[in-house]
């Protein structure tokens, strides 16, 4: 099987249960609560009270949830993901969504959207990645936002080391998955005529123990007082060019233009 989309199809329909419930974990789901609370805080008046939504590649949709519990708008929700197993997933949780199998690489422009969001999902199709955020971009209205959450890399070291446990660790697929450096996915979204509107690099020391616990299990160490404490401390560099350098991901806001 040679194909990168049908490789990514096949593995995720075999991984859907372990990938589910490794982030049901309390220390995982409270990284993500104040992870996504920081972000998106205050950005309620960029999008208003209603907003059209379309999140390509959306696993269990777990971006439907995150808008609702952390913005409060009227959400009108499309989501598909390449993996059967990982829409029935998503369809046991919410049947009332509008919810379907696809492949974004294949995708045709629909819209308009307000919003688009991919929460980890490009770096699954990198082959196809700048063509997928053009084709994105024209199914958002103008001055329509795409949310992204994408792993990255700042230095050739953190690259050589998520490299490793791809190639070590079943829950990831290395011959079509590929982390981006920041510079290479900020470069993306600029060349599709999107301007950057926010970033936020969390993917420190709490985002290595606790948002992959099947990537670092042994790790996954303490309980949510402790995914507290060590928020706080990372948190105020969350935004600077260390962070940059040393973070594991990146959390960006874009804006068509």
């Amino acid at each position: 099987m040679t194909d990168p989309s049908a490789r990514q199809r096949q593995h995720f329909d075999a991984i859907a249960d372990q990938y589910a419930g490794a982030r049901s974990g309390a220390n995982h789901l409270a990284f993500k609560e104040l992870m996504w609370g920081a972000f998106l805080a205050g950005k309620r008046q960029l999008f208003g009270r209603r907003l059209a939504v379309l999140e390509p590649m959306c696993g269990a949709a777990d971006g439907y949830e995150l808008l609702k519990h952390h913005l409060g708008v009227d959400v009108v929700y499309e989501g598909f993901d390449v993996s059967d197993a990982m829409i029935a997933a998503a369809r046991a949780q919410h049947p009332e969504l509008k919810l379907s199998q696809a492949d974004v690489t294949q995708l045709e422009p629909r819209g308009p959207y307000d919003l688009v969001l991919i929460l980890g999902g490009l770096h699954h199709v990198p082959h196809a990645a700048r063509q997928v955020v053009v084709t994105l971009g024209k199914a958002l209205r103008p001055g329509g936002y795409f949310l992204s959450w994408e792993p990255t890399h700042g230095n050739r070291l953190f690259k050589s080391v998520r490299e490793a446990i791809y190639r070590r660790n079943a829950i990831f697929e290395p011959t079509t998955e590929r982390a981006f450096e920041v510079r290479e996915l900020f470069s993306m979204f600029e060349q599709a005529g999107f301007r950057r509107v926010d970033v936020l690099y969390p993917g420190l020391l709490g985002y290595v123990l606790y948002y992959n616990p099947d990537a670092f299990p042994s790790l996954n160490l303490g309980t949510p007082w402790l995914v507290s404490r060590l928020w706080k401390l990372e948190r105020p560099f969350m935004r600077s060019w260390l962070a940059r350098k040393c973070s594991f991901a990146t959390l960006s806001l874009w804006q068509r233009q």
